[in-house]
C-alpha cells in the first residue's frame, strides 16, 4: 500500500503549481472583488493542455485518471486560487465525459477536441428550482419535432453561462408517468447555447464571484436530432457516470483550500507577537492549527483512496461520497481556524483567509449536501431502510 504520489503525479503537481504561481493572491483578490472571470488563468491552464487531463488520448486529451485530475485540481486550490480558480476549470475535467463515453463517434471527434483547446466553452444544466437534488423529478421538457427536439423549462445553479457557447442539458423526453422506471425518460443533449432562447440571470452569491452561477429560463430552444447524446431516455444513466469523480474532485479541492488557509494561519501565528511572544507559542492557537492539519490529511487519504478505486474500475460510491463530506468539513474547519488565528485581521480582505472561509462553504453544499451523503452511506453501506 503506497500513500505517495508516483513520479508522474509529482511532476503534474509541480507543473500545475508553477502555472498557479504566476497568479498571486492579489490577482484572486481582484477577481473576487470585481467578479471578472479569471480569463488569464484559464488561458494559461488551457495552453498547458490541462483541460484535457482526463479525456481520451484519441480525442486530444492526456488519457490520465481521476487520481491525476485530483492532483491537478488540488494544486489549484492549494495555490491560493481556491474555488475561484478550481470552478473556472472544474467543468472541463469530467463534465464532457458523457459525450466522450456515450456520444456518437462524430460527436466525440468534433466536440471534445474543441473543449480541450478552449475553442468551445460549455455549461452543464441539470438542477432545477423545484427539484433540487431530486433529479428524477425535473420538469424541463424536450418535445420531439420533425427536425429534432424543442426544449423548454428552467434550470438553476448553472455555472459559466456568461462565457459558454455550448450547453450540456438534461431534459425529460417521456413523461414520468409513462415510463416503467423513474430513471428512464430523461435525455441528454449537447447543443448550441442560443441566447435568443435561453435567458440567464446570475445569482448573487456569498463567494466565488468570479465564476457566476445562473438561473436559466429556456423558451422553445430548438435542438437538432444529432445533438442528442447516446440514446433517448438514457440521460440519467449517462450523468451518473460523472457523479463519483465529481465528488472526489470536490473533496480533494476542499483539502487544497484548507491547506492554503492553514499555511497562511501558521505563518501568521509565528510572526504575530502579542504580550512579548508569538501567538503560535500559545497552545490555544497552536492546537487548533494542529487539529486542522490532522483532519485535512485524513480527508486527503480518503479522497485519493476513492480516486484509486475509480481508476481501477472498482466500486467507489461510498468512498467518493465520504471523501466529499470529509474534505468539505476539514476544509471548512481549517478555513475557520485560519480566520480565528488572525483575530480581527482575519476579517480583513488583505489577508485572504476571509475569502477562503467564504469559498469553503461551497464544498459543504455542492454537488451534494452532507445529509445526502449520510443517506447514501446509511442505505448502501449499513443497509438501513431508505429514508427519502
Amino acid at each position: 500500500m503506497d500513500f505517495t504520489l508516483s513520479e508522474r503525479q509529482a511532476e503534474i503537481a509541480e507543473a500545475v503549481a508553477r502555472i498557479c504561481a504566476q497568479f498571486p493572491a492579489d490577482y484572486w483578490r481582484r477577481v473576487d472583488e470585481t467578479g471578472d472571470f479569471p480569463e488569464e488563468f484559464v488561458a494559461a491552464m488551457t495552453q498547458g493542455g490541462w483541460l484535457g487531463i482526463a479525456m481520451p488520448e484519441a480525442l486530444g486529451g492526456s488519457g490520465l485518471g481521476l487520481t491525476e485530475a485530483a492532483v491537478m485540481m488540488q494544486q489549484v486550490t492549494q495555490s491560493g486560487a481556491g474555488f475561484s480558480g478550481a470552478s473556472a476549470l472544474h467543468l472541463n475535467i469530467f463534465g464532457p465525459m458523457p459525450i466522450a463515453k456515450f456520444g456518437a463517434p462524430e460527436q466525440r471527434e468534433r466536440h471534445i477536441p474543441r473543449l480541450i483547446s478552449g475553442e468551445d466553452r460549455m455549461c452543464f444544466a441539470v438542477t432545477e428550482p423545484d427539484a433540487g437534488l431530486d433529479t428524477l423529478s425535473l420538469k424541463t421538457r424536450a418535445r420531439r419535432t420533425n427536425d429534432g427536439y424543442v426544449i423548454s423549462g428552467r434550470k438553476i445553479w448553472t455555472t459559466g453561462v456568461a462565457r459558454a457557447n455550448k450547453i450540456l442539458i438534461l431534459a425529460r423526453t417521456t413523461p414520468r408517468e409513462e415510463v416503467a422506471k423513474a430513471t428512464e425518460g430523461l435525455s441528454l443533449f449537447y447543443t448550441d447555447l442560443d441566447r435568443s432562447r435561453i435567458e440567464a440571470k446570475p445569482i448573487p452569491k456569498m463567494g466565488r464571484k468570479a465564476v457566476e452561477s445562473n438561473t436559466l429560463f429556456i423558451d422553445d430552444l430548438p435542438v437538432p436530432a444529432e445533438d442528442l447524446v447516446g440514446e433517448e431516455g438514457k440521460g440519467f444513466t449517462y450523468i451518473l457516470q460523472g457523479l463519483n469523480p465529481e465528488r472526489v474532485l470536490f473533496g480533494a479541492e476542499a483539502v487544497g483550500l484548507g491547506r492554503a488557509a492553514l499555511g497562511r494561519a501558521a505563518a501568521y501565528a509565528k510572526e504575530r507577537v502579542v504580550f512579548g511572544r508569538p501567538i503560535g507559542q500559545n497552545q490555544g492557537v497552536a492546537h487548533p492549527l494542529a487539529r486542522a492539519w490532522i483532519e485535512l490529511e485524513a480527508a486527503n487519504l480518503l479522497a485519493f483512496k476513492a480516486a484509486s478505486l475509480y481508476d481501477a474500475g472498482q466500486e467507489c460510491g461510498a468512498e467518493a461520497n465520504a471523501a466529499k463530506y470529509l474534505g468539505g468539513e476539514a476544509g471548512f474547519r481549517a478555513c475557520e481556524t485560519a480566520v480565528l488565528t488572525h483575530g480581527g485581521m482575519g476579517y480583513a480582505k488583505e489577508y485572504d483567509v476571509e475569502r477562503y472561509f467564504r469559498e469553503a462553504m461551497i464544498a459543504r453544499l455542492a454537488p451534494i449536501t452532507r445529509e445526502m451523503v449520510f443517506n447514501f452511506v446509511a442505505e448502501r453501506v449499513l443497509g438501513m431502510p431508505k429514508s427519502y
